[in-house]
């Protein structure tokens, strides 16, 4: 059983409280990880790190408020590793002044550098494309580019969450980098005319409202299909995915907006040497393999392939663009949803 961070914080206070000449065994090394990303998701590869260095992992795991929790906690903090998605959580942790910069030869080695902080600060491990579900019954074509969307041949057949969502975020913030933010706040308003509701749910929602018909396509991300396609637990989400395909955007110019999975390592990480033997075995070969067959995501580091499932899809041409750049159009993208008013739906 992994020890919690409590279990951690208390022993701590038990060495602490001045048992001086008592003999004591010695603490074995370990590693605490503050995630985002679910358990089940990270667990194979925690359990692989543990069995190659002995090193234990002790994992809290929250949906947000994670890197404000560190902030607070400052220099008492137990934290040594986070674990997150999406270049924007990565890039605000570093503005809150909760990380550290790595030098590793290892990882920078392993992580091309437009998945990885120029200062060190935080570093992809897996990439995911934002591409467009598209209804295998009603969409025929089979090309498509992110500016196609505000076309009004699509008007009510668009699906997608809401705009203000990290993924959306990124997505835009990539067009506003792209594009520029005139044309994206018009595509914007188009786009939002062209939805056939109001954005809502989450990307696997948006699969199922093409499979019942109340749109033709869709923005989301690939690994969502790689999840439901697998998914033996809710059987009905697989019948969901073969009603739809993916068409990967801006395939014939600057390529798809890829966002990442990443880590980094905590301001104050008391075991920080144990932090970054984890973080070169989470970049390194055998770890991205597991990463790609575990969640279906790709792999950034070149040369590791994709999980079958993957391959299935075909293959694209990623946006090169760095996502620091895209970090630096985040703050912009969210306030032109709000100034088209993209969460009101159509013809708001």
């Amino acid at each position: 059983m992994k020890m919690t961070i409590a279990g951690v914080t208390a022993r701590a206070a038990v060495l602490a409280a001045g048992l001086v000449g008592v003999s004591l065994p010695a603490i074995a090394a370990e590693v605490n990880i503050y995630s985002y990303r679910q358990p089940e998701l990270i667990q194979p590869l925690l359990d692989a790190f543990t069995a190659k260095t002995g090193i234990q992992t002790n994992v809290i795991f929250a949906d947000k408020g994670l890197a404000e929790r560190i902030q607070a906690e400052g220099e008492n903090s137990p934290a040594d590793v986070m674990l997150t998605v999406d270049i924007g959580r990565l890039d605000g942790a570093k503005q809150l002044g909760i990380t550290q910069p790595v030098a590793s030869d290892t990882i920078n080695s392993s992580i091309p550098a437009e998945f990885r902080d120029p200062e060190g600060h935080w570093f992809g491990l897996t990439s995911r494309a934002r591409v467009i579900y598209a209804s295998r019954e009603r969409v025929e074509q089979d090309t498509i580019t992110y500016e196609e969307l505000a076309d009004p041949k699509w008007k009510g057949r668009i699906c997608t969450r809401s705009g203000q969502h990290d993924y959306n975020i990124g997505l835009f913030a990539s067009m506003i980098a792209n594009d520029g933010a005139e044309k994206t706040e018009e595509w914007l308003a188009k786009l939002r005319d062209n939805l056939a509701r109001k954005p809502a749910g989450n990307d696997r929602a948006q699969v199922k409202s093409i499979y019942a018909g109340e749109c033709d396509i869709a923005l989301g991300n690939t690994y969502y299909m790689g999840l439901m396609q697998t998914n033996d637990k809710e059987p009905e989400q697989k019948e969901w995915a073969s009603a739809v395909r993916i068409i990967f955007p801006n395939t014939n110019d600057r390529g798809t907006h890829v966002n990442i999975s990443g880590m980094l390592m905590a301001k104050h990480a008391p075991n920080a040497e144990q932090a970054k033997a984890l973080m070169e075995f989470l970049a390194s070969d055998e770890a991205q393999h597991i990463y790609a067959e575990t969640n279906h995501e790709y792999p950034v580091e070149p040369g590791v392939a994709p999980s079958e499932i993957v391959k299935a899809w075909g293959s694209f041409k990623p946006d090169t663009l760095s996502l620091s750049d895209v970090a630096k159009n985040r703050k912009k993208a969210s306030e032109l949803v709000d100034a088209v008013g993209f969460d009101n739906g159509p013809a708001s």
